[in-house]
């Protein structure tokens, strides 16, 4: 009987027939259509190794449950997926979960785009939030409210060409300060013919090379923007030079998503360039048998202190309620201990949980690739993670700023001026 009921009910509804005693049959049939598993669509900005390893780990999460299917969406990058969910969110048809940026989950969550997500805590029995590294988990805080948590740790470090290092006689200690390493750029240049050392384009180092020159984003009290003051001069000036004047260094700029970063670790594989600057993330794409890591330099009178940041995951606020719930559920298998080691291994970014340490597959494996214990050593020390008041106007003005120097080869004080009005006008209009 109950057969020939739902049959009835389903033609009534595929026909529009919705009479009173088969309108309930029509949403039983929905009700058992949702029983299944739940498909979302998760939003991420990555290439290459990064994005093979990422489907790697939807695959493996789709495979160990039959509650959730994760469906994986690469976009171009970070920013791209940024601007597809904002405008996603507008018009009501998000995905269930995405991967940004910090400083951009962090303007959303200002815009009420996101979800908070205390309510799955809270439920969540098994969620240990306090084995999250404090400096990650604070970064997806709002207002007070958790709206994101931490995917992976990540933070600027050096790689470097051990060969061609050797036979210039220079010893890895002469990366230990931004002037040392310039003196061994210039040195490397002229013996053999190579780029010394290649800064990843935009503001990100040279902001990292602000702040370990004990430069700082913004005064004590969050009221003044501090971009034009003598550190950070100093600094923008140093690489302005390098890169356009002695022609030690250089930058590759602009192309499609990654394409630039790509061309930057070709020039040091293919022997164009003794090293460069570049994520923590890079090691998945790097051979170790010729290349090593350091952490970042300070200067001659200051301890190293780059930013260590991290990639965060959100749910948007218009993803339907069942959609969110599965969303938490893909969220905790990532960042759980055992997937947050594998991915540190398998990609050089930083592990987000305190506990991954002590998986066993990562002792062994640090034990033979110390490298991946550079960008631990060098988040001990880092600074934390810049949170723009502004919405990431400010990062927009040193953004700009950076192109004018790296590029246009504009003199830092002009460039820095010009940032600093325009970031101190959107931090005024923030205050108010």
């Amino acid at each position: 009987m109950k057969k020939n009921f739902l049959k009835k009910a389903m033609l009534a509804c595929a026909s529009g027939i919705m009479s009173l005693s088969l309108l309930a049959g029509c949403a039983n049939e929905e009700t058992t259509n949702s029983n299944g598993p739940v498909e979302i669509e998760f939003w991420y900005g990555l290439g290459g190794k990064l994005g093979e390893n990422m489907q790697e780990k939807i695959e493996k999460f789709n495979k160990s449950q039959d509650e959730v299917i994760v469906k994986g969406v690469a976009q171009a990058d970070y920013t791209e997926t940024y601007q597809k969910l904002q405008a996603a969110s507008a018009s009501g048809q998000t995905p269930a979960v995405a991967l940004l940026e910090h400083a951009t989950a962090n303007a959303l969550a200002n815009k009420q785009v996101l979800a908070p997500l205390e309510s799955f805590i809270e439920k969540d029995k098994e969620s240990s939030v306090e084995d999250f590294i404090p400096t990650f988990l604070d970064l997806g805080k709002a207002n007070d409210k958790q709206y994101a948590l931490p995917a992976y740790g990540t933070t600027q470090v050096l790689y470097y060409r051990k060969d061609m290092l050797e036979k210039a006689g220079i010893d890895p200690s002469a990366l230990n300060t931004w002037e040392s390493l310039g003196d061994a750029a210039k040195k490397l240049k002229e013996e053999q013919g190579v780029f010394g050392w290649e800064p990843m384009w935009g503001s990100l180092n040279l902001i990292d090379a602000s702040l370990s020159a004990g430069g700082k984003i913004l005064s004590n009290d969050g009221k003044e923007v501090m971009i034009d003051s003598e550190e950070w001069v100093n600094t923008w000036e140093f690489f302005r030079k390098t890169i356009h004047e002695d022609k030690t260094m250089r930058i590759h700029h602009g192309g499609q998503g990654w394409e630039y970063w790509y061309k930057t670790i070709d020039d040091v594989m293919q022997d164009r360039a003794a090293g460069y600057t570049g994520s923590s993330g890079d090691q998945g794409d790097l051979d170790f048998t010729k290349i090593a890591a350091y952490p970042q330099p300070g200067w001659e009178d200051h301890q190293a202190a780059p930013q260590a940041d991290a990639q965060m995951l959100v749910i948007p606020a218009k993803a339907s309620s069942e959609q969110q719930e599965a969303a938490y559920k893909w969220m905790k298998y990532f960042t759980s201990s055992e997937v947050t080691a594998d991915w540190s291994m398998k990609t050089g970014y930083i592990a987000v949980r305190q506990s991954a340490t002590e998986v066993p597959a990562y002792k062994e494996f640090s034990q033979k690739n110390p490298q991946i214990l550079v960008p631990l050593e060098q988040a001990q020390h880092a600074t934390p993670g810049f949170i723009d008041p502004t919405g990431g106007k400010i990062l927009d003005a040193l953004s700009k700023a950076a192109d004018k120097v790296e590029i246009e080869n504009i003199p830092a004080t002009q460039a820095l001026k010009e940032a600093k009005e325009e970031a101190q006008k959107a931090l005024d209009e923030a205050g108010k």
